[in-house]
């Protein structure tokens, strides 16, 4: 059985695990206040999730998903998650993070900025443009006409192909946006952001996507 490590157990932290649970994974959630704050949540959540702090949920994932706001990236602990695929719903806004002017001006991205924290990582994105809620209601089974579809993107094919398994259990087509470095293009104010959006339709808005100066 696989255990996804969460680390970030608020909207879509708890959502992925509602999915991953009903998929016959186990949970490990951490969050910022510690394991006994997380005891409602899992007595919710039932058999399989189980709290833990950030480093033993790192540790005790077969694949790890952070889920921090962005300004917290830098506190995801680094060893526990070496080695493994890292699954990263973050997206930068300036308005609660704090302007970080190399992404403001497009030089680095969200995702990009984790994978340097986490060198001994595989990071790819998932779960960054779909509302917390639509994770456990807009599945459908693969092959359903209008099926909604995701897009991952990753410095490593074997990442991608994790965040693709873990959308197609929950009822997600993927569209595979390319390395990191093209992860912008499903971020806040593009096309591809939080709109539902079948796999034809997500490639093209990925297509229409514009980089451009953040607002101060």
């Amino acid at each position: 059985m696989t255990t996804l490590g969460i680390i970030g157990a608020g909207h879509i932290g708890s959502q992925v695990a509602r999915a991953a649970l009903a998929n016959g994974y186990e949970v490990v959630l951490a969050n910022s206040r510690g394991p006994e704050t997380l005891s409602a949540l899992i007595e919710d959540l039932g058999p399989g999730a189980r709290a833990a702090t950030a480093a033993e949920a790192g540790a005790a994932g077969d694949v790890v998903v952070v889920t921090v706001p962005f300004k917290a990236y830098a506190s995801i602990p680094v060893e526990p998650l070496a080695g493994k695929v890292v699954i990263d719903t973050n997206n930068y806004y300036w308005e609660r993070d704090g302007h970080v002017p190399a992404l403001d001006e497009g030089r680095a991205t969200v995702s990009g900025m984790l994978q340097a924290h986490l060198p001994d990582s595989r990071v790819a994105k998932g779960f960054n443009h779909i509302m917390a809620k639509d994770i456990t209601t807009d599945g459908s089974p693969a092959g359903t006409p209008g099926r909604r579809a995701l897009a991952t993107s990753s410095d490593f094919e074997d990442a991608a192909a994790v965040v693709e398994r873990l959308y197609d259990a929950f009822g997600f087509d993927t569209v595979n946006v390319g390395p990191l470095a093209e992860s912008w293009r499903v971020e806040r104010d593009q096309p591809a952001y939080v709109v539902p959006q079948t796999r034809e339709e997500l490639v093209a808005n990925l297509a229409c996507a514009e980089r451009g100066a953040v607002a101060a």
